[in-house]
């Protein structure tokens, strides 16, 4: 049974900057690549950042680039996604995603976490 379960959601002032982070309660965290998803009221989930196992393979959505960095420590199982110049657009309840590497080119996790909210004032 595979269980990714996201923290460090909250509210921040625009501006300010947060820390998400997903660990994996699966006695193995081999997976190919992980990803951070979000989806905002009434949009579409959409893929923010993906990183392979190695960290040398990385994908940002254009939105988030130079603000948003992804990384993983597979010692610890974890990824995180520190978060800086929250935007108001950026509000959303943040998924912990991992999978295949090809995760990082088609943006779809084989597991998924139960989300974390972000709320971000203007």
């Amino acid at each position: 049974q595979v269980e990714l379960v996201e923290s460090g959601g909250g509210p921040v002032q625009a501006g300010g900057s947060l820390r998400l982070s997903c660990a994996s309660t699966s006695p193995s965290f081999y997976f190919d690549a992980m990803g951070w998803f979000r989806q905002a009221p009434g949009k579409e989930r959409e893929l923010v950042a993906a990183i392979n196992w190695k960290s040398d393979l990385i994908r940002y959505s254009d939105s988030v680039k130079a603000r948003f960095i992804v990384s993983r420590d597979n010692a610890k199982k974890q990824a995180y996604l520190e978060m800086s110049k929250l935007e108001p657009e950026d509000a959303a309840v943040y998924y912990c995603g991992a999978g295949t590497g090809d995760l990082l080119s088609t943006g779809t996790p084989d597991y998924w976490g139960r989300g974390t909210q972000v709320a971000v004032s203007a």
